[in-house]
């Protein structure tokens, strides 16, 4: 239990950060960095108590990869959601408002810049908390953060830069993403983190 609550406290100050700082258009660099600082803080604060994946996409790739437990992905993925929604809901409370939802133009493009930087996310939570080789580090957290600043600078105008299904959710509620466009986050996010794992697997055969 003590993991899934984890897991919640986690994606819900991820999913707050983002609807407190976007909903009311923070100025300038403002929305990336705190997602991204918020991402970081949380995962040196949870990870040693779940993983610290906040992202139902994390959750697939370490599974595939060999280091989440089958019976803990669904609980997982409920805690992520569940906290999303709860999340939108307090942003909206304290902003006082819902935001205005962003017009995707290009599906195939947005499509392709969620699963790329979801794909980076994943290959780097695999690559620098589940690796041997990264054993007992202390730049995971920052890593990761880092990960999805970078991803919201470049690509977050195209396709909302949301690279987690569980923030795909809080976002729509948040009247950010239009609901019809939802799915283009939860198939790419989900099969940038298949694709990650896969890729974590081929180049560390050793590392089970």
């Amino acid at each position: 239990m003590n993991k899934y609550v984890a897991e919640f406290i986690g994606t819900f100050f991820l999913v707050l950060t983002v609807g407190c700082t976007v909903i009311p258009a923070a100025t300038g660099v403002i929305a990336p960095l705190a997602i991204g600082a918020a991402l970081m803080v949380m995962v040196y604060a949870g990870g040693h108590i779940s993983g610290a994946h906040f992202n139902p996409a994390v959750t697939l790739a370490v599974f595939i990869r060999g280091r989440c437990e089958a019976k803990d992905v669904i609980p997982y993925w409920v805690a992520q959601l569940v906290a999303a929604v709860a999340a939108a809901l307090v942003a909206v409370f304290l902003v006082g408002k819902s935001g205005a939802p962003m017009e995707i133009k290009n599906v195939p493009v947005a499509f392709v810049a969620e699963f790329l930087f979801t794909f980076a996310l994943a290959y780097v939570v695999l690559n620098s908390a589940t690796s041997k080789d990264t054993a007992n580090n202390s730049f995971y957290g920052l890593a990761i953060g880092m990960t999805v600043m970078v991803g919201a600078f470049s690509v977050g105008a195209i396709s909302g830069g949301a690279f987690n299904p569980a923030v795909a959710i809080g976002v729509v509620l948040m009247k950010l993403v239009n609901l019809a466009d939802v799915w283009i986050h939860l198939v790419a996010d989900l099969a940038g983190g298949l694709i990650a794992a896969l890729t974590f697997k081929f180049l560390n055969p050793t590392d089970r």
